[in-house]
């Protein structure tokens, strides 16, 4: 009789054991989806950063990741401003005359020049 009952609890943990498996392998892949839902949702952030075997690790892994591209995005952004060129030439003004005198204003409107 004893003999049955640890029969059936054997019985019983290999069961358990097998729907553990079961449910580790689901939670796996429910990861595995999220993981890939996340990472269409937010293209700018590499797969590589996100990781994990259940959906906290993934999670977890993917805002670290998306606070690197932060980091990095604010950073590029600072170096733009502070290297940026303006487009094209500046703006063409006539030279400023008023610190000449009446005489070479003349001679510079004539083109010739006063040594």
């Amino acid at each position: 009789m004893e003999q049955d009952r640890v029969k059936e609890l054997e019985e019983r943990v290999a069961q358990e054991e097998a729907e553990l498996a079961e449910l580790r392998d689901r939670l796996r892949l429910a990861a595995q989806k999220y993981r890939a839902l996340l990472l269409q949702m937010a293209p700018e952030v590499p797969e590589e950063l996100v990781v994990g075997e259940t959906v906290e690790e993934v999670e977890k892994s993917f805002l670290a990741a998306q606070q690197v591209v932060e980091k990095v995005k604010k950073a590029l952004e600072a170096r733009l401003i502070k290297e940026r060129v303006p487009a094209g030439a500046p703006p063409r003004s006539a030279p400023n005359l008023s610190p000449l005198s009446p005489r070479e204003k003349i001679a510079y409107g004539l083109g010739k020049r006063q040594a």
